[in-house]
This record gives structure tokens, C-alpha cells and sequence, in this order.
């Protein structure tokens, strides 16, 4: 009897869980249907708007390919009214600044018009040691040292402004090696308009071609300095600080609140509020000034990250007043936006095309996968979206790096997709109000003693 009751009790279970399992299997693939055409949707509508993006890329890449460059007269200059500089170059623990400061020296500037600064945030008393044995060794370097490296760089200028005598400030990060007319040709348009309060030069890459990862450092840069930058700033005459070659007028700092102390990209952050108050940036893309970029995948895509952190955070502070702006267009405002941030927004863009692709692929209804048609679909959105790359090129070509483009190629779909989801954590984390540090970096000339 008991044997009974057990068999109709397992007969009677396996009847409901096949019943309830008929019930899930039914209305299960009709919620996967619904998710699958949610996702593919989505995913159909950021490929629209990255083709766009992609479109504004070949834009701006065949104008700079195409347009005629104006030759431009250099007029001389009175070496009686050139004006005070003071050269800062912010330092934390690296020797390669004594190699910065070494090309400052050299200025063709005359010697009783300009002053060197080296902030030492250093930790390592080995290193503060030789910058300063460095400066008795030259009148005209002057260490400033800080017991610590509070607010960062930002921080690091703002404790250097108190003891800088020059009209005009210019900022060397300490990789950087400029040449003997630099600072002569930088401190030009100050002269000339007094409501320039800023003036960027040219970055150029010195260890472009150390290996992959350089190389797509070295991409990044060059396509910023010979496609986004130049394109923004001969179509509206605006442009942006990057932080370094960098010269702003002394008593425009001052005016409105020096460096943000804490601020991850305060070049940035700093030229928004000249912007929205009406000062003009000049950007010299004759001038060149030698520089470093990461070697190391770790360093870049930590680079990379800041970066994004602190232009998304700054874009984030002064959006509304960039919008109120009476001094801005509304073209200006838009090219500001859009195009200076389009590679931050096409790097959220392919992870939302990754992440959209990958649900609308796990929802769909189960089938034999066509890996001609897979790999056909693949191809085809690479391509339609292959603005950036072809920037790429033009910007290696514009560098006179063309050698470049298929390492350049390689390291992108290899050590890009890396360095693209650092980027999309940093845009996360200054959007959430998530806090981030400085990360200071290898560099190459840190291993010359």
C-alpha cells in the first residue's frame, strides 16, 4: 500500500515539474524573444550613432588632409619687450626632470628675462637630492619643495605660483625636452592680444616606436595634436589646454582662482573656465615640443583613465555655465562638447555596441549559428565604424609616422580593447562621484642618471 502511495506521489511530482517546466519553456522564450529584440534594438541604435561619430572622424580627417596649410611670416622679436617668464616643471620622484630642465637652459631667451622652477613632490630623498644639486649647479633654476604632494600637480603649481616672478607662466611636464626657440615663439601671441590668457603648442612623440604599446600611445596623442585639436581650432578658433608646453598669462590665473588643487586634468578644468569667460586660448600647431608616452599596457591604460576621470569630472562642473556662456556660440559650445569629446563618447559606444551584442546574442532562439553571415555582420560594423582608425592614419601620416599605421592597427584590436575599458571605468567613476587618484607613471628618461 505504502509502495503505492509512493509511486503516484513520484508520478504525480514528475507530472507538475513537466507541466510547470512546459509552462516555463513557453513563457520563458517569449520574455527571451522580448529581451532579445530589447537588446537588439539597443544595440542597432548605438551602431547608428557610432557610424555618426565614425562619419565626424572622416570628416574632420579628410578637412586636415585636404586643407591648405597657411604659411605663416614669423615677425622678430624686440628682446627688450619680451616679457618676465617663469618655466615650472612639477616633478614626484623623476630624475628625467633635470633632463626637461637642461632644455630649458638652452632657451634662445634672453637670460635676465626668465626663471626656472622645479616643484619637487618627490618622497624619495635620492631624487630630491641630485634636483637640487642640479640647481646650485645653475642660477637659474630655483627647486621649491613641498613636504608632500597634496592636490597633486595642481597643487604642485599653485605652491610654485607663490614664488614665480614672470608675466607669463610656461608649464613643462618632466619629460618634456623643448627646443631653444620655444619659449621665444610661445610667449608670442601673449604679446600680441591681450585677452589670450593661454597658449598650446604642439606635443611630439619621442619614443613613438618603442613597442605596441607606445605606439598606441603615440596614436592617441598625435591624433588628438593633428586631427581634433587643429579641426576645432581653424573651424571656430577654440582650443584646450593639455597640461604640458603649455603657457598662461600670470595675472588671468590669478584672477579667476588658480589651478583646481585635487584635479586630475586641471588643463582642462582651467581652460573651460577661461572659455566661459570670454579669454582666448591660442594653439600653435607649428610649435613642437619633444615628449614622452607610456611604454608599459599598466601606465597607459592608467593614463588613459585619469584622463577621462577628469575631463568627464570637469565637463561635469562646468557644463551649465558652458551653456549660459554669453561669450560662446552655440557652435562653439557644440564643437566644444561634441568634438573634443568624441573619443570619450565612441569608447562608451563600443562598449555598449560589446555589451548589447553579447545579450542579444545569449537571448536569441536557439539555431545553428551562420558564421558566414556572423562574420560578414562582424566585418561590416568594423568597417562602418572605422572613422577613428582612419584618423589614426592620417594623424600618423601627418606626423610623418606612416610606418606606424599597421603596428598601429595591431595594437589597437589587441592592447585598445584593454585600454578602452579603463577608459570606460574612469568616465564610470566621474560620473557616480567615484574618488580617484593621481597614478604617476614610468618614463623613459627616468632611467638617465
Amino acid at each position: 500500500m505504502l509502495k503505492e502511495i509512493l509511486q503516484q506521489f513520484i508520478q504525480n511530482y514528475i507530472a507538475l515539474v513537466t507541466e510547470f517546466f512546459s509552462w516555463y519553456n513557453a513563457a520563458g522564450r517569449r520574455i527571451l524573444d522580448f529581451l532579445h529584440n530589447m537588446f537588439n534594438g539597443a544595440f542597432n541604435a548605438l551602431l547608428l550613432v557610432a557610424v555618426l561619430m565614425s562619419v565626424l572622424y572622416l570628416i574632420m580627417s579628410f578637412y586636415i588632409l585636404f586643407k591648405k596649410r597657411e604659411q605663416k611670416q614669423e615677425e622678430p622679436v624686440d628682446d627688450e619687450n619680451l616679457p618676465l617668464v617663469t618655466v615650472q616643471i612639477p616633478t614626484f620622484n623623476e630624475l628625467v626632470a633635470i633632463r626637461c630642465a637642461k632644455s630649458c637652459l638652452g632657451f634662445d631667451y634672453p637670460k635676465d628675462r626668465y626663471e626656472i622652477l622645479i616643484g619637487d613632490d618627490s618622497n624619495r630623498p635620492e631624487i630630491s637630492r641630485k634636483l637640487k644639486e642640479f640647481a646650485k649647479q645653475h642660477s637659474l633654476v630655483k627647486v621649491i619643495k613641498r613636504q608632500s604632494n597634496i592636490g597633486y600637480k595642481p597643487g604642485n603649481l599653485n605652491n610654485m605660483l607663490k614664488y614665480s616672478k614672470g608675466e607669463i607662466i610656461v608649464i613643462f611636464d618632466s619629460d618634456f625636452a623643448p627646443q631653444p626657440d620655444f619659449l621665444k615663439r610661445i610667449v608670442k601671441p601673449f604679446m600680441k592680444d591681450k585677452k589670450i590668457a593661454g597658449v598650446q603648442a604642439r606635443w611630439k612623440l619621442i619614443n613613438y616606436n618603442q613597442n605596441l604599446v607606445s605606439v598606441l600611445g603615440s596614436t592617441i596623442v598625435s591624433t588628438c595634436h593633428h586631427i581634433t585639436i587643429p579641426f576645432m581650432y581653424q573651424r571656430r578658433g577654440i582650443t584646450f589646454l593639455c597640461g604640458s608646453a603649455e603657457a598662461v598669462r600670470k595675472s588671468v590665473l590669478a584672477e579667476i582662482g588658480c589651478w583646481e588643487s585635487g584635479n586630475l586634468t586641471e588643463d582642462i578644468e582651467f581652460s573651460l573656465r577661461l572659455l566661459e569667460r570670454g579669454y582666448k586660448i591660442e594653439y600653435l600647431d607649428d610649435l613642437e615640443c619633444d615628449s614622452e608616452v607610456p611604454y608599459t599596457l599598466k601606465d597607459l591604460y592608467k593614463q588613459q583613465m585619469r584622463w577621462a576621470y577628469g575631463v568627464i569630472y570637469s565637463w561635469k562642473k562646468h557644463f551649465i555655465a558652458i551653456a549660459k556662456s554669453r561669450h560662446l556660440r552655440l557652435m562653439d559650445k557644440m564643437y566644444m562638447g561634441i568634438i573634443f569629446c568624441s573619443g570619450y563618447m565612441l569608447s562608451v559606444l563600443l562598449a555598449g555596441l560589446f555589451i548589447t551584442g553579447t545579450l542579444s546574442f545569449m537571448t536569441h532562439a536557439p539555431a545553428p549559428i551562420e558564421w558566414g553571415r556572423f562574420f560578414y555582420e562582424m566585418a561590416r560594423n568594423i568597417i562602418l565604424t572605422s572613422g577613428l582608425i582612419v584618423s589614426s592614419i592620417v594623424a600618423l601620416a601627418k606626423a610623418n609616422k606612416s610606418r606606424l599605421t599597421l603596428p598601429m592597427i595591431a595594437s589597437s584590436f589587441s592592447y585598445g580593447i584593454v585600454v578602452t575599458y579603463y577608459v570606460n571605468v574612469g568616465i564610470f567613476k566621474a560620473l557616480s562621484k567615484t574618488p580617484m587618484e593621481w597614478y604617476m607613471l614610468n618614463k623613459q628618461g627616468n632611467k638617465i642618471d
